[in-house]
């Protein structure tokens, strides 16, 4: 298998793991923990049960975000003697919401190559399902436990124009929901993903307010891993009195949308920006 640990030494493998589904684990993850020297393993009680259905018996040792800087050094100098090593996660992808960036940056800097094999990852498999615009995202993982530090985060991204992802834990997803609702407005279009590849996978999509009552009507849906979606804020167009709309009716039947809109905006006094988004939200094209 070219470019796996079997043919290299001293490489740091970011190997993703399933999030639910064990049939999801693709062949060049098993092969890799089945040949590297040694897997770090967020928590070695949980991962070696996937350990033991894909009958893997290469060593492992914890690492988390709660490892010492002396660990990180064991592991790096490790790989600089020539040893393979793979990370991974209780579930999905290493360093999305889960540890390993200090592991991946030391290796980094010390010349250590990093490979990825890429599997599972919650926030991809949530987006690509519930109908979100997904040309552009931004991931922001777990919100701040604490009510007011949270608020004042999603006051922050209330006007964000890109598709806003959250993980969330479930004893806190309902009054997220609500400072959602609050903080983006009640009739924000978003999307709960939970227990996603799992046996109770829910996927149920809305306005933040018919969240918060799905949600809040059902004890079942504050359980398990959580994905919250939310489309982006979407500037609407200031509106024309009804002399400026004549106006630039009149002018958009000869003109293109960015002449109409300069000479409109010498006619009416409207600014020249306000007459431009507003002849393209008609149709009008430049």
């Amino acid at each position: 298998m070219s470019g796996t640990a079997t043919h290299r030494r001293g490489v740091l493998y970011v190997v993703a793991t399933p999030i639910g589904n064990l049939a999801d684990m693709v062949p060049r993850a098993v092969e890799t923990l089945q040949t590297v020297d040694l897997i770090a393993a967020e928590d070695t009680r949980h991962s070696a049960r996937l350990l033991e259905h894909f009958h893997i018996s290469t060593p492992m040792l914890a690492y988390h975000d709660h490892s010492d800087e002396s660990q990180v050094e064991r592991l790096l100098e490790r790989l600089r003697n020539g040893e393979t090593l793979a990370l991974i996660a209780d579930a999905g992808t290493p360093l999305v919401s889960d540890p390993g960036f200090r592991l991946v940056r030391g290796a980094q800097a010390a010349g250590v190559p990093v490979v990825p094999i890429p599997g599972a990852c919650a926030l991809v498999a949530a987006l690509s399902a519930v109908g979100l615009p997904c040309d552009r995202f931004a991931f922001e993982g777990f919100l701040p436990a604490k009510p007011g530090q949270r608020r004042n985060r999603l006051q922050a991204l209330a006007q964000e124009p890109r598709t806003l992802i959250f993980y969330e834990a479930p004893h806190r997803v309902l009054a997220c929901l609500e400072d959602m609702a609050a903080s983006f407005g009640a009739g924000r279009e978003a999307a709960v993903a939970r227990e996603l590849t799992k046996t109770y996978e829910t996927i149920r999509t809305g306005t933040l307010a018919e969240l918060v009552a799905f949600v809040g009507a059902d004890r079942d849906q504050q359980r398990g891993e959580i994905v919250l979606l939310v489309r982006g804020y979407k500037r609407e167009p200031e509106s024309l009195d009804a002399e400026a709309q004549r106006v630039m009716e009149v002018l958009l039947a000869e003109l293109s949308v960015k002449q109409a809109a300069a000479l409109g905006a010498e006619i009416t006094g409207t600014k020249k920006k306000v007459l431009y988004q507003w002849a393209l939200a008609q149709g009008g094209n430049d």
